[in-house]
């Protein structure tokens, strides 16, 4: 027995000084195992566990150097869990629970473009027309088709619009992302659209002061330089998307070159790197500074303003907070003597982005973040440490820390953009390898130039260079995109699939010595599995507009238009893509308005309309119907029609020996906050 004890206490102790990139880890499983819950917790057992997981923190001191590090893990579990908890309560708002048509009144908080490639805004400080204000939506968002030539959006502004409101849509499918949890943490109480134009009702105020500094600063450089690469420019220096169009957005996610777009760890890296170098050489210029300052502490105080005014600038992200936090430990490391890059530096950015963020756990931002940086720095940290890489010739190590960048950096977030997006990009190593060296050479310098240079009207010199440098990015995402075979869908996996991956990479990172092998083995049976995946054969949307059956040939879907999102989505889960019409194709000719397939021994009916609903009076138990009105016909069939899909959400079916089996989307995801279940006011209050 004392044998049995005594090894899990040797392994503690060899992993001892190695144990707090671990920190971030354990907080995680606390905020994941909130998100797991089918139930909401009530209030007072998350402040429990916030509390207990501080207090264990407190006493860990005096429970020595073996049982320390577990009750710490408890404590980071239990206080990841309060946290989460605590989190959404406090960001709860009023959400729409029926389809509002009429006047939006708001002021612009957010300006992007939608899915469709429309202008989209984001308001608060919103009036609905015959809504109590605290009914009404803390914010909304609304998407601006047809003609939009009567307002140019500033932020801050006050905007009129007539459109359609609605509460955010759930999962597309059970299991599914769900927009609903999404838009809770984003404050988000309707999306919508109009039809008609927005028109100014109040010119900006003097709030919102970084947010008109970010799009003043995107116009500028947009009118420095045209086209698709100022548009590319604007999302680089301020984080702001809207003026590119969707083809490019789709070209450089086809070639994983998507991430040069988000401002992260190497748009940070590089910005830092530059102004550290610039000012460094500069100081070193001058006898006096060269011989009795310290430079290289000044230089680093420098680059970490400079970092700071980019955080600012880009709005803010997870994924631009991580890459500020890293960069802001470096450089502080560098005044203080310190090692500047470790797995410690990136534990600690990732426990203070789950403290502020804990939501942003289930993010595929936060997560092919971490990934990459976590790989990154664990793998050059062995490299560094390996007597071969002394041996290497001088100028080896730019081009093999490319490659090796290149390759580890994609191969670490592979699993996290298959399971997110369901595309694999084949040819993303060679866009990355000659398109990441011009980012760094030419982009990022020449941007740091053109602010430099805006305040004497010369910007366009700078800007100028960094198009060369754009146009050449965007010219290989364009030629690689087009290659035969340069995406490949990817089936989507059960929700637990990538924690297991996620896991067994973190062994292989973290841990040291031989036992890091280990790791190996969940990511290998999770793979495994993940290549096994079974589709439903029965898709149903959970406005009952849309209906999927599998086929031999893909899925079969009953229209050919509208619900395109739902469509596609489904689509891509498959792992076989192709477009909508291309799957309704498969489906048979549905007759006035009933469209019906066969699945194994049932008979799907999808009732398109009312007046198909009500001419269905009778129905038998060997069918599904669904139906996009009410309706109730006779007979013992499965019937879901919109009162009922409301309950459940969508609903995916799947054939078994014992007969089908169903799953709905309110099952899975259970009574959630978000989902309008014990909905807070005391946290809600203080939030608002």
């Amino acid at each position: 027995m004392a044998g049995f004890f005594s090894w899990p206490q040797s392994v503690i102790l060899a992993q001892r000084g190695f144990l707090f990139p671990w920190s971030p880890v354990c907080l995680a499983v606390g905020i994941g195992g909130y998100f797991a819950l089918r139930v909401e917790p009530p209030l007072p057992l998350l402040w429990l566990c916030l509390g207990l997981g501080m207090a264990s923190f407190l006493a860990m001191r005096w429970a020595g150097a073996v049982l320390g590090p577990l009750v710490l893990a408890l404590a980071l579990i239990a206080a990841g869990f309060g946290l989460a908890g605590l989190r959404a309560n406090w960001v709860s708002g009023p959400v729409l629970d029926f389809r509002y048509y009429g006047p939006i009144e708001g002021r612009i908080v957010g300006i992007d473009r939608s899915a469709s490639d429309a202008l989209r805004l984001t308001l608060d400080r919103v009036v609905l027309e015959r809504m109590a204000p605290e009914k009404t939506p803390k914010r909304v968002r609304v998407s601006l088709h047809g003609d939009q030539g009567f307002l140019d959006p500033q932020p801050g502004a006050v905007v009129i619009l007539t459109g359609h409101l609605s509460a955010p849509g759930g999962a597309v499918e059970p299991g599914g992302f769900d927009f609903k949890r999404h838009a809770w943490f984003l404050r988000l109480g309707g999306i919508g659209y109009t039809r008609t134009p927005a028109l100014l009702l109040e010119p900006p105020g003097a709030g919102q002061k970084i947010f008109k500094a970010r799009m003043w600063l995107s116009a500028r450089v947009q009118a420095g330089l045209q086209g698709e690469a100022g548009a590319f420019a604007a999302a680089v220096m301020t984080g702001d998307r809207s003026g590119m169009s969707k083809a490019t957005l789709q070209a450089l996610r086809d070639t994983n070159l998507a991430h040069l777009l988000a401002i992260s760890g190497l748009h940070m890296g590089l910005l830092a790197g530059f102004v550290f170098s610039l000012l460094r050489f500069g100081l070193l210029l001058h006898p006096v500074p060269r011989h009795r300052w310290p430079v290289k502490k000044l230089a680093a105080f420098g680059a970490l303003i400079a970092a700071f005014g980019y955080l600012l600038l880009s709005g803010g992200n997870v994924a631009t907070e991580r890459a500020f936090i890293m960069a802001a430990t470096a450089l502080s490391a560098l005044m203080l003597d310190r090692r500047a890059i470790s797995l410690r530096a990136v534990a600690m950015a990732a426990l203070i982005v789950l403290i502020l963020h804990p939501q942003a756990l289930v993010s595929p931002g936060f997560q092919m973040s971490f990934a990459a940086t976590t790989a990154l720095v664990a793998v050059f940290e062995r490299v560094s440490q390996s007597k071969a890489s002394r041996d290497w010739p001088r100028w080896t190590g730019p081009v093999l820390s490319l490659v090796l960048s290149s390759a580890i950096a994609g191969l670490a977030t592979a699993p996290v953009g298959m399971a997110h997006f369901n595309q694999a990009s084949t040819y993303g190593l060679i866009a990355n390898l000659v398109s990441v060296p011009v980012m760094g050479v030419l982009v990022v310098p020449m941007g740091v130039a053109a602010v430099l240079l805006m305040p004497f009207g010369l910007e366009h010199l700078a800007l100028a260079v960094m198009g060369l440098g754009l146009d050449w990015i965007l010219l290989v995402a364009g030629q690689v995109a087009g290659w035969s075979g340069a995406v490949r869908p990817v089936v989507a996996p059960a929700p637990w699939v990538l924690p297991v991956i996620a896991l067994g990479g973190l062994i292989l990172c973290l841990w040291q010595g031989r036992g890091r092998l280990v790791g190996v083995v969940p990511m290998a049976l999770a793979v495994a599995i993940w290549t096994q995946t079974e589709r439903p054969a029965l898709l149903i949307a959970d406005s009952g507009t849309l209906v999927g059956v599998m086929t031999d040939e893909g899925r079969a879907l009953s229209r050919a238009k509208g619900s395109g999102f739902i469509a596609e989505t489904w689509l891509e889960n498959d792992g076989r893509g192709g477009s909508q019409a291309l799957a309704a194709s498969r489906w048979p000719q549905a007759q006035d308005r009933i469209a019906r397939a066969q699945i194994g021994p049932l008979e799907v009916v999808h009732l398109q309309g009312k007046r198909a609903a009500r001419s269905f009076t009778r129905c038998t138990k060997d069918q599904i119907v669904i139906a996009s009105a009410e309706t109730s016909p006779s007979g013992p069939c499965q019937m879901f029609d919109t009162a009922r899909l409301k309950r459940t959400g969508s609903v995916a079916v799947w054939l078994r020996d014992d007969g089908p089996e169903l799953k709905t989307a309110a099952e899975v995801s259970g009574r959630r906050l978000w989902h309008g279940v014990s909905k807070p006011v005391r946290l809600a209050q203080r939030a608002q």
